[in-house]
């Protein structure tokens, strides 16, 4: 499956648990949807203020990361995409910079994920 069918399944998937969350929480809608645990794999969500989403696949024994996923948009994303005047919102971000960032950020935040 190419990268695009993959990222259009996943978007779809999303929508779908996002809607069902915001309609059966009594939580503010963008704080209900925060982690999806299959017997493969956890995928937590996080989206900002801004409508940003940020998605991260771990591995299911690896608890709420919501703090990092935070981190990362206010000093990876904030910093080197809302920051840079080359990168257009909306648009694929493809700066160099801001990808040496954040697999500096990952590598960093390992030990937290194991």
């Amino acid at each position: 499956m190419s990268k695009e069918e993959e990222a259009k399944l996943m978007y779809g998937m999303l929508f779908s648990i996002k809607s069902f969350v915001s309609k059966i929480s009594p939580h503010d809608p963008k704080q209900g949807l925060l982690c999806y645990k299959t017997n493969k794999y956890a995928l937590h969500y996080y989206e900002s203020l801004t409508g940003i989403k940020f998605i991260l696949n771990t591995d299911i024994s690896v608890k709420n990361v919501r703090d990092l996923l935070q981190q990362l948009y206010k000093d990876i994303f904030v910093e080197y995409v809302v920051k840079n005047t080359e990168c257009e919102m909306g648009q694929p971000i493809v700066s160099e910079l801001f990808q040496n960032k954040l697999d500096q950020f990952i590598k960093q935040q390992q030990k937290i994920l194991q």
